[in-house]
């Protein structure tokens, strides 16, 4: 089908720039930043499902946040790797693009409303404490992941055919380490500023949409916060949500600098660096944010260990 509308087959990614000796410290470094990424964020996984003492909303939210940040990461990362070791440049079907595209954007924006219930649900915890259990019941819970999830497959479909709808005529190279949008409607031979425009709001709607609740559940929790008396009272209301805050800072910047642009054909620079920050920093940075300053969360996993340990041990 999308052969029909391209007269291209295929693509070709050029990747990073530099020497032989460059790409090889690259791979190296996003190797790692890649390993920890699917360890650290497996174990947030095991061991939320594991300990019955993580069986809340807060934890069963991370979870799921950490499946998509593999799931994110793993869409391009893999193929970047590939393409450090290979000479030249790196071919890419037309049908791999596409699915390539959808998978990163559709997680993307399923990942970007799952931070927004975070936030709801730090606003409950913190704000109406008495009442926390009642509103963020089990069944509510599951409702917003399921939401999150099919909602962020569903809404990115027109996006993503509008871009392959395009004819690409111009060329079949594409300056980048994965199938950039920018890149592509830069290809294309035909007018293509209605689109970008039209995928300009829908950027703005999911990332904009998902900050205004966040930011909202953020002015109450500070201003419920700066009301306690105590300044452990503040301390303790405070870590329950300085990592998600964190969390929230990095990842809307990242997107807010590689999304919402009228432009959509940027510098391709400005577009690998703001990707990096996108599939590979934050991802990596998800495990260390959530767990490092959690004491819940850490002896939760010194359990799982010894647990792990001791069927072994048998």
């Amino acid at each position: 089908m999308l052969e029909n509308y391209s007269s291209v087959t295929e693509f070709y990614l050029l990747g990073f720039p530099g020497s032989k000796e460059l790409h090889n410290i690259l791979f190296a470094t996003f190797f790692f930043f890649y390993s920890v990424t699917l360890i650290g964020n497996m174990v947030i996984i095991l061991t939320v499902c594991v300990d019955k003492r993580l069986q809340s909303p807060m934890y069963f939210f991370l979870g799921h946040l950490s499946v998509l940040e593999i799931l994110t990461t793993s869409v391009a990362v893999p193929l970047m790797l590939w393409g450090l070791l290979l000479p030249g440049m790196q071919a890419v079907s037309l049908s791999a693009c596409c699915v390539q595209l959808y998978l990163y954007l559709s997680l993307g924006t399923s990942e970007l409303l799952l931070i927004g219930a975070m936030a709801v649900d730090r606003y409950v915890a913190v704000c109406n404490p008495l009442r926390y259990t009642i509103i963020m019941n089990s069944h509510t819970c599951l409702w917003v992941v399921i939401v999150s999830w099919v909602f962020g497959f569903l809404f990115e479909i027109w996006p993503v055919y509008a871009t392959f709808h395009l004819r690409f005529c111009k060329s079949n190279v594409l300056d980048h380490f994965y199938c950039d949008r920018g890149q592509l409607l830069k290809l294309s031979c035909d007018n293509s500023l209605f689109t970008e425009f039209i995928l300009f709001l829908m950027a703005v709607f999911i990332i904009v949409g998902s900050m205004i609740p966040t930011i909202v559940s953020y002015t109450c929790i500070v201003s419920t916060i700066l009301k306690i008396p105590s300044g452990s009272g503040r301390r303790k209301a405070f870590s329950t949500c300085a990592s998600h805050f964190t969390f929230v800072v990095i990842g809307y910047g990242s997107c807010l600098f590689l999304f919402v642009k009228p432009k959509q054909t940027q510098a391709a620079e400005y577009n690998r660096v703001a990707s990096l920050m996108v599939l590979v920093v934050n991802p990596f940075l998800n495990p260390f944010i959530f767990t490092l300053r959690n004491d819940k969360f850490i002896e939760a996993f010194r359990n799982v260990m010894k647990r792990c340990y001791q069927l072994l041990k048998d």
